[in-house]
């Protein structure tokens, strides 16, 4: 059940952000959620959008000349209240795993939040979430948010 992410590589320039948006944007592509993270010489990008969007959006980006992968994240419901995050990050180390980036969803669900999550063993950390009940968001759910 994970959800597809689409990764791009940005020049650590003033306006490259911007670009990417201007672009994606223009061409109907409707980001879900985002993440930026940065180094000293590039920028990442990571991106949530409907799956009928996702080669249309690749497609766009190298063309555009942006170096563009999808890779797998997992998607989970959150409380949205206080200790909500604290819960899930429980159940994360008590399977054993470890958080290697998360971004929050920025639609709006009701009363939970949705959170993207890159765990180490994603496969083996899924299943054993889901066995202590944390709820998964599948990319069908969330082209149903589209």
């Amino acid at each position: 059940m994970f959800v597809k992410q689409i990764s791009v590589f940005l020049e650590n320039t003033p306006g490259s952000l911007r670009e990417l948006t201007h672009l994606l944007g223009k061409n109907r592509i409707d980001m879900m959620a985002l993440s930026v993270a940065d180094t000293q010489s590039f920028g990442i990008a990571r991106i949530i959008v409907v799956d009928d969007s996702i080669d249309p959006a690749l497609a766009i980006l190298r063309t555009a000349g942006y170096t563009a992968k999808v890779n797998n994240v997992v998607c989970v419901k959150v409380a949205d209240e206080p200790l909500g995050l604290c819960h899930v990050l429980e159940d994360i180390e008590q399977i054993g795993a470890s958080v290697e980036y998360m971004y929050s969803f920025m639609r709006a669900t009701g009363d939970c939040a949705l959170l993207i999550l890159r765990l180490s063993d994603q496969d083996a950390s899924m299943e054993k979430l889901t066995a202590k009940g944390v709820e998964m968001v599948s990319q069908e759910e969330i082209n149903a948010m589209g």
